[in-house]
């Protein structure tokens, strides 16, 4: 019988292992009741913290695979999934800007410049290639999860610091401002 998936404890910034660079996934691993729990636990804790990607690392393993889903708003739902040693390239050169904010940098958001298509490809838990092209914020969520696994977070890739904000400014001037002009 499978155990319950755990809360397992999200690491902020500052944290060390927050900086360093994804081990790949041993081969040993896929299909490993190891593989299968760390893999529910990030899908569980994602969930429960109300973010739409966790990596590894952001839990302090320093392994590389992340969850993530995609809610079906701007775009077909993605359902929580979990990517293994992915790779990533760009499928053309559109960069689009957009807000950020992360889990392991609670409270704060900000504009992050991520290109509009990607390829994404890895592995599933049981060790089948998974391979696809994720568009608009489906890309963007990779992207920044996959940031994660090369100690790279949001702040880094942000061009500028002016449109850095707390999340109840952000909420109230920001979001409120784009409501009223759509």
């Amino acid at each position: 019988m499978d155990a319950q998936p755990q809360l397992l404890r999200v690491i902020r910034l500052g944290h060390p292992a927050l900086r360093e660079v994804a081990e790949p996934v041993p081969e040993a691993w896929f299909g490993s009741g190891r593989l299968h729990n760390l893999a529910e636990d990030l899908k569980h804790t994602m969930i429960k913290e109300e973010g739409v990607g966790l990596a590894a690392p952001q839990v302090a393993e320093g392994f590389r695979l992340f969850a993530y889903w995609v809610p079906g708003e701007d775009g077909p739902e993605v359902s929580p999934t979990v990517i293994v040693n992915p790779e990533i390239k760009p499928v053309g050169e559109e960069i689009e800007e957009g807000w950020e904010g992360c889990l392991s940098i609670p409270g704060l958001r900000g504009v992050v410049p991520r290109y509009r298509r990607i390829k994404l490809k890895g592995r599933d838990i049981e060790g089948d290639v998974v391979s696809l092209t994720a568009n608009g914020f489906h890309a963007r969520v990779v992207q920044h999860e996959f940031d994660h696994l090369d100690g790279i977070v949001f702040l880094d890739r942000m061009t500028s610091m002016e449109s850095l904000a707390f999340e109840p400014e952000w909420e109230r001037y920001i979001l409120s401002e784009t409501a009223e002009e759509a």
